[in-house]
């Protein structure tokens, strides 16, 4: 919905974990259909997105 609504003119990563939903054939086929650059955390690394956690935290 975010690609859609703001229609990105230039460079987006979109940063995600390990999960297998992120690892999948099919989000990556998305990403590149779209024009976005996958990022993720290293295995085991917990802490590399412990900066965009605590800003959505409740």
């Amino acid at each position: 919905m975010a690609v859609w609504r703001r229609k990105p003119a230039g460079k987006v990563i979109i940063r995600s974990d390990q999960g297998s939903q992120y690892t999948s054939h099919d989000w990556g086929a998305y990403l590149k259909a779209h024009g976005l650059e996958m990022s993720m955390s290293l295995l085991g690394k917990c802490y590399d997105n412990a900066v965009a956690e605590s800003f959505s935290s409740y």
